[in-house]
């Protein structure tokens, strides 16, 4: 194998690496889109939560207060009544039902200012949830916005990378570019690596001295008898 063989190798790696970080980035967009739009998604549901809290205790205000009035309505009837009965026990029965009237009517008002103090906090709550969307939403579409038009570029980028790795291809003898696509299929493995203090730089073994000696003389390809990566020597000066 050539130095200028070998050359061709290491430029086709290089923009291989490249291609494979621009498509990385590219990969990457659509789930940061994904991931702010949740977020909207999840203040939005805040502020759904947060107003049907505030209008279910509304809800619940409005039941008390027609309870409230029909009950002051059976009272005024049983006074009525009281009017107009002759026996006493039949005026202590009327007696006794406008007692346990009146007597839930109070509970009843007291159960409707719990809930108008409920209500205050549900719909300070309700107003915060909605401020903070508003403030954030811009911020959130200005980001959406970004990383739509920086996937535009990544895609530009992508094409362009992919040409000129189709480029480096055309560069490298068969022979050597079929050992490198067996060694590439696994995404962001180096097929190339540097021989280092004996050891093969991607998995790290020692290299055997032959081995060694071949990537040294750079006439054929030098490859690692434990993980078959490409082997060369780094040159120094």
């Amino acid at each position: 194998m050539s130095a200028f063989s070998l050359e061709k190798i290491l430029v086709l790696q290089e923009r291989d690496r490249k291609r494979l970080l621009f498509e990385q980035h590219l990969t990457a967009v659509p789930h940061e889109i994904a991931a702010i739009e949740a977020k909207i998604a999840a203040e939005k549901s805040a502020i759904e939560t947060a107003k049907a809290d505030w209008h279910g205790l509304e809800a619940k205000k409005k039941t008390l207060e027609t309870e409230i009035k029909s009950a002051e309505e059976k009272i005024a009837k049983y006074k009525n009544q009281q009017m107009l009965v002759r026996k006493n026990d039949e005026y202590q029965a009327l007696t006794h039902e406008i007692a346990t009237t009146q007597a839930a009517i109070e509970k009843m008002e007291e159960e409707e200012i719990g809930i108008m103090l409920a209500i205050d906090v549900a719909k300070a709550k309700f107003r915060g949830a909605e401020t903070e969307l508003k403030n954030n939403i811009s911020g959130h579409e200005g980001k959406i916005r970004a990383l739509r038009e920086r996937g535009a570029h990544l895609e530009t980028d992508v094409k362009d990378a992919r040409a000129t790795v189709e480029l480096a291809r055309t560069e490298v003898p068969e022979p050597q570019l079929r050992i490198y696509d067996r060694i590439a299929i696994k995404p962001g493995h180096p097929v190339c690596v540097a021989i280092t203090g004996n050891k093969c730089g991607g998995c790290h073994l020692k290299v055997p001295t032959h081995i060694e000696v071949q990537a040294r003389a750079e006439h054929e390809l030098a490859t690692c008898d434990q993980c078959g990566r490409i082997l060369f020597l780094e040159k120094h000066g």
